[in-house]
């Protein structure tokens, strides 16, 4: 394939050169530990930040592995017989991963980043020549055709994706392919689709390099591409959610008003999944003046689906403005330029009355429950990744929730969940606390206020007494009427379930 403006990719229907590649690759220990080790953790991270001058230092050497990272990962020209030491350079120089360059040098035609799959795995991601890190990373390309590859946002999604064995998924805005790879090795069947064919030829790349089945591949934005009786067990989706004036970048530009492309992305999900399936998004929105942002995303949310959606960080509107002008690199350019940009994105966010955007997390799952369960929350704490079985243990206890009322409530029986730990503030030498706080140190990492009852309940939940038995206990300790401490209490006792703080026993 070759594109007017950028360099030709390789070519997607040569798997056994991708595996001759490959296994040269990893013979060679081009893989993230043996980056690691090669590199050290400074210059390591140095390469996630796409500062290349740590490494170019830590491979003045010629080992193997020094060549492959100077060549695939620092774009550096390398002569032709070093290569040919650790590559099937004439294969490789066939099949497009390399091209001459010089009198007797090659380059690579690709970015190629090593990156380790959850298990272990030894995956590589292909991406165009200095865009391996996704993200506000400021590459200075303004080919609305360019592919990044991975960032923070990338690596989020994986993380938090439920992973559990399904039959079919689906890749919505593939890129370059990661999330399509991840599913790979839990869906029988996996689609990606991309408005930018030259992502969709990127994916290709990726998978076949990394040794994973090949996808389902559709041009086509969003769900264009996919057909009207077409349903999935999982569908996730790192979308161009980047709220802008105008579709610039096709990477992070959605091409529509506002926040309308995630709002209509999460709507439009619903009717796609199968029963019991998640739809996972990273997204943004906007705060708009006199509006409450959460009932916004509430609003979102199609019929028949559960939801849990988290905001991780919210930005004013300047701050968010200057991100992603520093995304395109147009703080390197014309300052006049600059401005003019810089105006345009605060004039869209006045005409639109928006203060703010906020950006987070959003996972629906297709429940047949006649009462669909929203919680749209703010968590802007570190958490624990990867979440993925946190998120469907959570809609798993809202399963639960549901098919217990008040009274069959405080006739089950509870489990405080691991390392959970409380927390109490007050003035020293105060008899009792102000505040008790009940602190998760696994998963979300989530704290909860509860009275003085739920943490005594909470401490002494082992799973061996039901809850009604122990709300009489320490009704009977602290001198309170048990029939008015079991009418108030299942209200917190859910909430603690909600939140994971305590877990159902059988």
């Amino acid at each position: 394939m070759t594109d007017s403006g950028l360099a030709p990719l390789p070519a997607p229907d040569r798997p056994d050169s991708a595996a001759r590649l490959r296994d040269a690759l990893l013979a060679a220990s081009f893989t993230a530990d043996g980056l690691l080790d090669l590199l050290g953790p400074a210059a390591y991270a140095a390469l996630a930040r796409s500062e290349t001058v740590p490494a170019l230092r830590a491979t003045r050497g010629d080992s193997p592995l020094e060549t492959l990272v100077r060549l695939f990962l620092l774009q550096q020209p390398v002569p032709h017989a070093r290569v040919a030491d650790v590559l099937p350079v004439e294969d490789a120089l066939e099949a497009g991963w390399l091209t001459r360059v010089g009198g007797d040098e090659v380059a690579a035609a690709v970015d190629v980043r090593p990156y380790g799959g959850p298990g272990g795995e030894d995956w590589f991601i292909v991406s165009d020549l200095g865009c391996a890190v996704g993200g506000a990373g400021g590459i200075g390309r303004h080919d609305e055709r360019v592919v990044l590859g991975v960032g923070g946002a990338s690596t989020t999604l994986a993380g938090i994706t439920v992973r559990t064995p399904v039959t079919s998924a689906l890749d919505l805005g593939t890129g370059s392919g990661i999330q399509a790879l991840h599913a790979a090795q839990h869906a029988t069947r996996v689609t990606a689709t991309d408005l930018n064919p030259r992502a969709l030829h990127i994916t290709a790349l990726t998978l076949a390099l990394s040794g994973a089945p090949a996808a389902d591949l559709r041009e086509g934005s969003l769900f264009e591409p996919v057909r009207s009786d077409e349903t999935f067990d999982l569908i996730v989706s790192n979308p161009p959610f980047v709220i802008s004036p105008r579709a610039r970048l096709t990477y992070r530009d959605g091409g529509m008003g506002g926040d309308d492309l995630c709002r209509s992305l999460v709507q439009e999900a619903g009717e796609r999944l199968n029963e019991g399936g998640f739809a996972q998004f990273l997204a943004n929105w906007q705060h708009v003046a006199g509006e409450d942002w959460q009932d916004r995303l509430r609003s979102w949310v199609p019929r028949g689906c559960d939801a849990w959606i988290v905001q991780r960080e919210v930005q004013d509107v300047t701050q968010y403005a200057e991100l992603w002008l520093r995304d395109a690199g147009d703080h390197r350019g014309d300052p006049a330029e600059y401005q003019a940009r810089y105006d345009a994105w605060l004039d869209e966010f006045e005409a639109r009355k928006v203060r703010a955007v906020g950006f987070g997390w959003i996972t629906l799952r297709r429940t047949g429950s006649a009462d669909p369960v929203v919680t749209v929350e703010e968590w802007p704490h570190p958490v624990e990744q990867p979440l993925g079985e946190t998120i469907r243990a959570h809609f798993d206890r809202l399963d639960y929730l549901r098919a217990h009322d008040d009274a069959a409530l405080l006739d089950s029986h509870f489990r405080l969940a691991a390392e959970v730990v409380q927390e109490q503030v007050g003035l020293p030498g105060a008899e009792d606390p102000e505040h008790v706080v009940l602190r998760q140190h696994r998963g979300v990492r989530r704290a909860t206020k509860v009275d003085t009852v739920g943490a005594g309940f909470a401490g002494v939940c082992d799973g061996t007494l039901s809850a009604g038995r122990i709300l009489d206990a320490i009704a009977q300790l602290v001198g309170e009427d048990p029939v008015l401490l079991r009418d108030r209490t299942p209200a917190q006792i859910r909430l603690l379930v909600e939140q994971g703080f305590l877990e159902p026993v059988g």
